[in-house]
């Protein structure tokens, strides 16, 4: 037990030595050294989550997400432990909220970071199906693309194909009527169109005529459509529009499965509208509290430290910051005397020994002087 309670006052960045000395103030930084190191450990799992998907399909993806929630919830500890200890107690409530006002905009950007990949993972279901939604309509634009696309760009030889189809029903109607036309001309039935005579005579002869030409003029035709047919269908596989299909649901779940964070992020940020544009009240409530819940968390060791009572340890703690100033400050003198002291003594060895050294030189000049 002693040993959680060290680590807790360690993470709450406390001095130990002096936080001994009060056992009334034990239990506050047992509970803000608990609150910083649980926010550490969910930022691991946030940012390990993320870079998962970061590598998602890669064979190190596992060890890249541990190794980078490790790193990410040391970096967030060592934050949340720098801001905590470094508000200071002294003065009035107001100018330590002052103080601890960029340290609380900190946090809350700290909340918002480590919120997010925990969000994607409790909407995984939802995004899931965003996704596919989303990932279908990609496909149906894709086609409505490439379909008029390849409508606009051919759009002669469409039309040319309408008009031989268009002709092809109509000359089939026509062959229809000629043909009945014939065997009432044949079988004598008396009509409009027909003489009533019984027989293969002349004018069946000429209806047979007029029934081979439409006949004839049909298989022309019908080539040409052919032809025609063949041609637009090559040019659908050269431009595409043939290859391309719908996912299938099996299709769309890999998709979904292998989608990236930016795509995860994005259908997360969509959950909270409907298909019409409108704001999904709910989905949004819900997302709105899970952050706010994660932004309270970090800020929390913050607001402890500020709504706590100025306490023994504080005042220990200001204390000895002032002493540790004042040795600062005599260390300092003490530094500046030494200094002084060593220069100048080195200023009168230098004088000293340039003096000698110009009465050498002028004793030995006045030596090899000569006066004739």
């Amino acid at each position: 037990m002693k040993k959680v309670t060290r680590f807790f006052w360690f993470c709450s960045g406390a001095h130990v030595g002096t936080l001994k000395k009060y056992p009334i103030e034990h239990n506050k930084y047992v509970g803000i050294g608990a609150t910083i190191f649980f926010t550490a450990l969910f930022a691991s799992l946030s940012g390990g989550y993320a870079m998962y998907f970061v590598f998602a399909g890669n064979a190190f993806a596992v060890v890249f997400a541990i190794l980078f929630g490790l790193i990410w919830g040391t970096a967030i500890f060592n934050l949340d432990r720098y801001i905590v200890s470094s508000i200071d107690k002294q003065g009035t409530a107001n100018q330590q909220i002052i103080q601890a006002s960029p340290r609380i905009l900190l946090a809350i950007m700290i909340g918002i970071v480590i919120s997010r990949p925990l969000e994607l993972k409790i909407f995984d279901k939802e995004i899931r199906q965003k996704l596919k939604t989303a990932y279908l309509k990609g496909q149906h634009r894709k086609i409505d693309t490439l379909q008029k696309t390849y409508t606009d760009k051919y759009a002669m030889e469409l039309g040319k194909d309408k008009e031989l189809k268009r002709e092809k029903d109509s000359l089939e109607t026509a062959i229809n009527d000629s043909r009945s036309e014939l065997n009432q001309e044949v079988f004598g039935d008396k009509t409009d169109q027909t003489s009533g005579i019984v027989g293969y005579g002349t004018y069946a002869k000429q209806k047979q005529a007029v029934l081979q030409e439409k006949e004839d003029r049909l298989k022309t035709v019908m080539d040409n459509q052919d032809k025609m047919e063949q041609y637009l269908s090559e040019r659908k596989d050269y431009e595409g529009v043939n290859s391309i299909r719908l996912f299938s649901e099996h299709q769309l779940d890999s998709l979904s499965n292998v989608a990236g964070f930016s795509d995860r992020n994005w259908a997360l940020g969509q959950l909270s509208y409907n298909e019409n544009g409108t704001r999904d009240l709910d989905t949004y409530l819900a997302e709105s509290f899970i952050s706010f819940l994660f932004i309270l968390f970090e800020c929390l060791p913050v607001f402890v430290k500020l709504m706590s009572p100025k306490g023994p340890y504080d005042v220990a703690i200001s204390k000895l910051t002032e002493a540790d100033i004042h040795y600062a400050e005599r260390d300092k003198e003490r530094n500046i005397e030494v200094t002084d002291n060593v220069y100048d003594h080195h200023l009168g060895s230098e004088i000293e020994k340039r003096k000698k050294i110009i009465t050498a030189q002028s004793d030995y000049d006045l030596e090899r002087h000569s006066y004739d």
